[in-house]
């Protein structure tokens, strides 16, 4: 029989199996505690970068829906008469008044009489990217409009009522600002531009084209002709104007 010391097995047995124990408790540990803890961590970091995008994204386009109601230039059309004349053919006047947002005349108002019954409002319009009209750029935060003429249509539009001269600033423009050297020559440049991609982009010109709404106007209404600063050119529906006040 040896007198050696026996190898302690159970010892050995019992040292592997709390390891195992531990190991098995640091895995689970791991699995079911620190793991979904991490992964709700980064899930709830993401959804807070999302909340955060679409804040911003929500306070753009509250931005934008701030820009596309603002009116950038404004005229009130009043038909003071419609009736025909000794050759039976129909004749409108019109009153063309450029106003404010209160809608007080900015300039002198101008009567003119034209064949017919549609009228159309001939304009030229440089429409710019819309980071400038967001960001409120001073010099490319809105749109830009001539009125070039007005005309009907059973006339020669170059037969048309003049309002605003071709190549120049408009004065409504000049009155409310000083002109910049900028804006002085897009519209000295205004066909050139409107040929010429590269130009137009250098320039952060979005579109520039003519545009001629036209409406068919009734006896005693008025209509206004709006330019957004979007570049939108409308024509709102016609309302009756409202009878002179007895004293």
């Amino acid at each position: 029989m040896s007198s050696g010391r026996h190898f302690p097995i159970r010892s050995f047995l019992g040292s592997v199996a709390l390891v195992a124990v531990a190991a098995a408790s640091v895995y689970l540990s791991y699995e079911l505690v620190v793991k979904p803890r991490r992964a709700l961590q980064d899930q709830i970091r993401g959804q807070q970068e999302t909340i955060l995008k679409l804040e911003q994204e929500k306070q753009r386009l509250e931005a934008y829906l701030k820009i596309l109601k603002r009116i950038d230039r404004r005229a009130r059309v009043e038909v003071l008469r419609q009736a025909k004349d000794q050759q039976g053919s129909l004749q409108t006047t019109i009153r063309f008044t450029e106003v404010d947002d209160a809608g007080k005349p900015i300039n002198v108002s101008r009567e003119m009489t034209l064949p017919g019954q549609e009228v159309y409002f001939d304009t030229l319009v440089i429409k710019f990217d819309d980071h400038f009209i967001e960001q409120g750029d001073p010099d490319k935060g809105g749109a830009l409009m001539v009125f070039r003429r007005i005309f009907s249509s059973t006339m020669r539009p170059e037969d048309g009522f003049a309002i605003d001269k071709e190549g120049q600033v408009p004065e409504v423009y000049a009155e409310r600002h000083a002109t910049s050297e900028f804006e002085k020559d897009l519209w000295k440049r205004f066909w050139d531009l409107a040929n010429d991609e590269k130009l137009a982009k250098e320039r952060g010109v979005r579109a520039i084209h003519g545009d001629a709404p036209y409406m068919r106007l009734e006896p005693d209404r008025v209509y206004e002709i709006c330019l957004r600063s979007t570049g939108e050119v409308i024509i709102t529906p016609g309302t009756r104007i409202a009878p002179p006040q007895a004293e």
